[in-house]
């Protein structure tokens, strides 16, 4: 893609836009339709976007699979903390009127938490999903022509 002077540039303009769709989509999960694994999605897209555009190894270079092999299971945790927050301050696992003392803001801090959790792990697992399969090629024989 290095040729392709136009889809660069596009792709470095559309990439922030998008991210920034996958934040707005993931806070506002709560209020509309959407939410952790929606957002987790979108932002993939934009990384899966940015490796097609600029090559698989600089996106390996720039979303690092190390990193990104401890930002999946630190969603996951996330999750679970709040659940168990909820059951430590008196509630049931994920009771999320606990969380606060008006049952309303326990709600809102509980799901945009659990959402959040949810959107780091969708993000980090689909992109380790694709810079798992996409540097990977076979040799093609004559037979398969």
């Amino acid at each position: 893609m290095r040729h392709h002077l136009v889809l660069r540039v596009v792709s470095k303009i559309l990439i922030p836009f998008i991210i920034l769709y996958g934040l707005y989509v993931q806070f506002h999960g709560d209020f509309s339709p959407g939410g952790g694994f929606q957002a987790g999605v979108i932002v993939a897209a934009a990384i899966v976007l940015y490796a097609l555009i600029f090559g698989i190894e600089r996106a390996r270079q720039v979303f690092k699979p190390e990193v990104l092999l401890v930002i999946a299971p630190l969603g996951v945790m996330v999750f679970a903390l709040v659940g168990y927050a909820s059951m430590v301050l008196g509630g049931n696992y994920l009771d999320y009127d606990w969380l606060a003392a008006n049952d309303t803001t326990g709600q809102h801090i509980g799901i945009i938490t659990v959402e959040f959790g949810v959107g780091l792990t969708v993000a980090s697992v689909m992109t380790l999903i694709f810079l798992a399969y996409a540097g990977r090629t076979r040799d093609i024989d004559d037979e398969d022509w």
